[in-house]
């Protein structure tokens, strides 16, 4: 029995087996702590830089940390544009979880417009680098941020934040002038340094503050954080501070801008007023305006498009980018081009019969006086603006005469330095029909430029540059907003050389500006009611732009046709005559004859302008 058993079971042959297991299992723990020490090896000593930089990216993070915008003044030290503390809501993606479900508690919270999930999630998106927070909401209240921090719980990755925000004291007055500052868009990131932007929500968008932006912004500062696993800001290891954006002074007055714009009253109309010395743009115009703060903050899409589609147009810009047709406002400048080219001497005289009729033609160009104004040299036609005297000059100049002397004055090219998204007019010539319309230029289309009509268009802002170079007695002076910048070496503006215009007879100057002051305070002048009682001379030239023709035989009269058919009424003029210190142009849409509508509103802002008390605080302001 004890036989048999040991023939089943040999302890020596299982000893024998489980030593080499033992041995085997030994082997196998050997070679498997030797593949962990080298992996170790590996990652500790060979890959030790690689893994230290990973851990310490994980351990700390750059934030940018934005600059702040410089300010805008004016030229006697008014604030333009400032910069007031605000609270923001910012996400951040990565620690949000889901986006979506965040986005839409963040609009029932704060009670936000029907659509703003969308708009919110695609703000979300708007990111220059991970971990970065996107802006979604900005001006936050008192009530909002209470609403924020109690349901907080609700809300990973949303943070409240405190920032500078743009704000414009004087509103819709400087809206085109100054324009906004908004949100970064998709398109802005297209074409955007990020580097220059991370960290920075808004960018300009239009005028000053789009034309000098890269002034206006600085360069973001950075510090470098230690953060804890939730991403939350232990402490700040170094740090770089922003460079503030420069401070622009301009030769804006905002007092006479603020004063023009209430003169206005909201009618759709645009002034431009420069200082002819400097070429420094007094005021800027157009009206009706807009407020630029609701595009600094959260704009609804129903306020916008309210703004978008009101028929007034408040969001266009008329003082730069409105053409008008100058009408009469043009007759001085074409009667230094007729005394120049010889064809006319300051002794001419003609007899008008109400009508000038061109050779071989039985069509009639009539005076706006149908009985006409007997007889005329240039100095009345200027004063009465009889447009017989005009046709005949334009005539006998040629349209290749009238077209090369304009441009000297500016006329049909865009001259100002720094306005954004300014327009250059036309200046209609033989060669742009034939280029543009194919067709040969035509005698009668001459003489419709000669009293400012046809193809011509005009700027407020060109026919104000015009008027300051008249006043300059052809002296050019490019304009401009800039007047300097604090620090003083933040931007140098390069101004543009213009030959002068230089007459033959220099007494042709002194000719056309007695003959403009005829208008203003001659016993015939059109806009001799506006220049009573003035305790200055004014020198000036009423017109009346065309928007509807009507045919010379028909009685209908302006006030019998739709408003948006009447007559545009303008005016330019300078002054004081012997010494201008400020040249205006004045376009008031469809409000009928300049002398009615633009001389007396010219002649309310040259007062406000010219008041001793205004001019005695200024000279004392600028005295060293």
């Amino acid at each position: 029995m004890t036989e048999f058993r040991r023939q089943i079971k040999d302890p020596e042959k299982e000893m024998r087996i489980f030593q080499f297991r033992i041995r085997l299992l030994f082997l196998l723990v050997l070679l498997l702590m030797g593949v962990l020490l080298g992996r170790m090896a590996y990652l500790q000593v060979f890959q030790y830089d690689q893994h230290v930089s990973r851990s310490e990216r994980n351990r700390t993070s750059v934030e940018a940390i934005p600059p702040t915008r410089g300010l805008i003044y004016d030229r006697e030290g008014r604030l333009l544009a400032e910069n007031l503390p605000s609270h923001s809501l910012t996400l951040t993606r990565e620690l949000a979880g889901d986006v979506v479900l965040v986005v839409q508690r963040i609009c029932a919270i704060l009670e936000l417009e029907d659509g703003c999930e969308e708009a919110l999630i695609q703000r979300s998106r708007q990111r220059r680098r991970p971990f970065e927070p996107a802006l979604l909401v900005d001006q936050l209240d008192e009530d909002q941020m209470a609403s924020i921090a109690v349901n907080r719980h609700l809300l990973p990755g949303v943070e409240i934040s405190a920032q500078l925000l743009r704000h414009y004291p004087a509103g819709q007055a400087l809206s085109h002038v100054l324009g906004y500052v908004g949100r970064i868009s998709e398109e802005d990131l297209v074409t955007l340094d990020r580097r220059a932007y991370s960290g920075t929500h808004y960018i300009g968008k239009t005028g000053v503050e789009r034309f000098y932006e890269s002034r206006l912004h600085g360069e973001v500062g950075y510090r470098r954080v230690e953060t804890n696993a939730r991403g939350r800001v232990i402490r700040v290891i170094e740090s770089q501070p922003p460079v503030p954006g420069v401070d622009l002074t301009l030769h804006l007055d905002a007092y006479l801008q603020q004063q023009v714009y209430k003169l206005l009253d909201g009618r759709r109309a645009a002034v431009v007023a420069i200082e002819p010395s400097t070429g420094g743009i007094l005021a800027l115009v157009s009206s009706p305006g807009y407020d630029p703060n609701v595009f600094v903050g959260m704009l609804e899409a129903s306020a916008f498009e309210s703004l978008r589609r009101d028929p007034r147009q408040p969001l266009f810009d008329r003082a730069s980018r409105g053409q008008y047709a100058p009408g009469s406002t043009v007759k001085p400048f074409l009667g230094l081009a007729a005394l120049e080219h010889g064809s006319i001497t300051r002794e001419t005289e003609m007899f008008d019969p109400g009508f000038f009729q061109l050779p071989n033609d039985e069509r009639l160009y009539r005076n706006w006086r149908r009985q006409g104004h007997g007889v005329v040299d240039l100095r009345r036609s200027i004063a009465v603006s009889n447009n017989t005297f005009f046709y005949s000059l334009a005539f006998n100049l040629g349209i290749d005469e009238i077209s090369a002397y304009m441009r000297r004055f500016g006329f049909g090219e865009s001259t100002a330095l720094d306005v954004h998204g300014a327009r250059s007019g036309l200046m209609p010539s033989r060669e742009w029909k034939r280029a543009t319309q194919r067709q040969p230029w035509f005698p009668g289309e001459t003489l419709s430029t000669g009293i400012g009509q046809g193809y011509w268009l005009v700027t407020p802002l060109q026919l104000a540059t015009a008027t300051a170079v008249l006043a300059n007695r052809g002296e050019w002076v490019a304009p401009r907003l800039f007047l300097h910048a604090d620090p003083p070496e933040g931007h140098v503006l390069q101004d543009v050389q213009r030959d002068p215009v230089e007459l033959k007879d220099a007494e042709n100057w002194s000719y056309i500006f007695r003959s403009m002051e005829d208008v203003m305070h001659g016993r015939e002048g059109t806009a001799r009611a506006a220049g009573q009682g003035a305790g200055y001379r004014m020198a000036g030239k009423t017109g009346t732009a065309q928007v509807f023709s009507l045919s010379q035989e028909e009685d209908a009269t302006a006030d019998e046709l739709p408003e948006h058919l009447r007559d545009h009424a303008v005016y330019m003029g300078f002054a004081p005559a012997n010494n201008p210190r400020i040249a205006l142009a004045v376009v008031v849409e469809n409000a009928g004859g300049g002398s009615q509508v633009a001389a007396p509103l010219a002649r309310k802002i040259f007062d406000i302008y010219l008041t001793p008390e205004r001019l005695v605080s200024k000279e004392t302001a600028r005295a060293p």
